[in-house]
């Protein structure tokens, strides 16, 4: 089942803002500048300024697949066993995590904690026990 993270109004601000930055930035060096001399500064202008922020925008979700928790935000990956899932609780915190809302989730696991910002939270939590369910061992 896969859950996508709800975004927070001024996150989404913040990075369709960036992306515009680096956008106008990359036309200006384009058309003011020998492109064969800033080529290299306009292409990574556009892969990181550009491409991660659309990424993340557009890729953060959560998926609970059979026995395991798959969380994905732009290049980045994690995998929870269920199992392995010892508390969820709601999280406010403002420390950097695959999410993009403060109104999250931290799920405490026997690796660490990783905090995420479904928009369906009660969902979520229910298809995690459900998975606690369907897998005895679990």
């Amino acid at each position: 089942m896969k859950f996508q993270s709800k975004v927070d109004g001024w996150l989404a601000l913040v990075l369709v803002g960036s992306v515009g930055v680096c956008l106008a930035a990359a036309f200006y060096l384009i058309v003011s500048t020998n492109l064969t001399e800033s080529g290299w500064v306009v292409l990574s202008m556009l892969l990181i300024g550009v491409g991660l922020p659309m990424w993340l925008l557009l890729s953060t979700n959560y998926r609970v697949e059979g026995d395991w928790l798959a969380i994905r935000s732009g290049p980045y990956r994690w995998r929870i066993a269920v199992s392995d899932i010892q508390e969820i609780r709601p999280s406010r915190s403002i420390l950097s995590s695959p999410a993009l809302s403060l109104d999250r989730l931290e799920i405490c696991h026997a690796g660490g904690s990783v905090m995420i910002s479904p928009k369906d939270k009660s969902g979520f939590i229910a298809a995690i026990e459900q998975a606690r369910k369907l897998n005895p061992t679990v």
